[in-house]
């Protein structure tokens, strides 16, 4: 398909997917061909995208003839279910994290992708962040030396004004946790420069999420790295009225780093062995949901990843086997949360 365009179809049309749907019509390679969303489309603001719109996954599937690509930007609890779908009619598949709501789901979902020889590209978007880039270039190389201690801190808020507008959020079944919904994204930056971690031991609470969430809302944990060296991830969506930040900070045998701001997205402190900080390019702005702010917007580099991966020009920036990793982190981090209320 070297001079064709890619054919993306849509699963979910709030925020995130139309966001998707506008980096596919800004991309000279690609093209939009199905829009899907269970929802009715009057209240959808879809009109402007001018393509087919259907109820169900399936409807569009046995419709539209051609689609190449498969967006699944619904709901976390059904991401699983529509990538089964979507590979059974031999698409490839892009999902928005998390990949599954367990590592049982991913499997299933990589079975199938291997056994139709179809891609499954999972939407990591804060890899593209310049700190993310520079960091992962910087351990590679192994500036830092060995890696002694990774401390990460996640505070953010969620109130009523975020999960009083969505009937799914905040529901164990459909949005799966606090790891799953807002932080999954550095614990897949954590998962990528650093690798597994083991003796896992955690404190959890819900300061005051018990009205609005099936689950808690803020966690100390601690873990040792696989490949050596301890971390930490601290996390609170019960911060007061707006986000706090989300920071790295990374103790070696040859410096120290901390990568910090709201959203991980500014260098705060580089002191290294042999070694000057380069200037980086400027960090996009993060998703904006209104009242709330979100990852980087950098879905833009998602669907050039996809489209050069499709023309064998690169491979897929978060592929599927790095999708279930960062599920099953966050399992074992939950049963050591389930473990502690028994």
């Amino acid at each position: 398909m070297s001079n064709e365009k890619v054919k993306f179809a849509i699963v979910g049309c709030g925020h995130i997917g139309k966001r998707h749907a506008e980096m596919i019509e800004r991309n000279d390679e690609a093209e939009l061909v199905a829009l899907v969303d269970s929802a009715s489309p009057e209240g959808l603001n879809i009109d402007h995208f001018n393509v087919p719109f259907f109820k169900t996954v399936q409807e569009m599937l046995e419709a539209v003839s051609g689609v190449d690509v498969v967006n699944i930007c619904t709901p976390n609890g059904l991401h699983a279910s529509q990538s089964l779908l979507a590979l059974n009619a031999k698409k490839h598949v892009v999902c928005e994290k998390p990949m599954g709501l367990s590592k049982a789901n991913c499997e299933e979902v990589i079975f199938k992708a291997l056994q139709v020889s179809r891609h499954v590209i999972c939407v990591m978007q804060n890899r593209y962040s310049p700190p993310s880039v520079w960091l992962k270039e910087i351990i590679e190389n192994k500036r830092l030396g060995d890696i002694y201690m990774v401390d990460i801190n996640c505070y953010w808020n969620r109130d009523e004004r975020y999960y009083s507008k969505s009937d799914w959020k905040g529901s164990q079944k459909l949005d799966g946790g606090t790891l799953f919904t807002q932080f999954s994204h550095f614990i897949d930056i954590m998962y990528w420069l650093f690798g597994d971690i083991e003796n896992i031991a955690g404190r959890f609470a819900d300061f005051n999420h018990n009205e609005i969430t099936d689950f808690e809302d803020s966690g100390i944990v601690s873990f040792d790295f696989v490949n050596g060296g301890v971390g930490s991830l601290n996390y609170s969506t019960s911060v007061w009225d707006q986000n706090l930040e989300s920071s790295m900070t990374i103790i070696g045998s040859k410096g120290s780093v901390k990568v910090g701001g709201q959203y991980m997205n500014n260098v705060e402190y580089c002191h290294v062995k042999d070694y000057e900080m380069p200037e980086l390019p400027e960090a996009s702005p993060a998703n904006d949901y209104g009242t709330y702010k979100g990852s980087a917007a950098n879905h833009h580099f998602i669907i050039q990843n996809v489209v050069d991966t499709l023309k064998n020009r690169n491979v897929a920036t978060t592929n599927a086997l790095e999708g279930l990793k960062v599920v099953d982190i966050i399992e074992r981090i939950y049963k050591v949360r389930d473990a502690n209320k028994n």
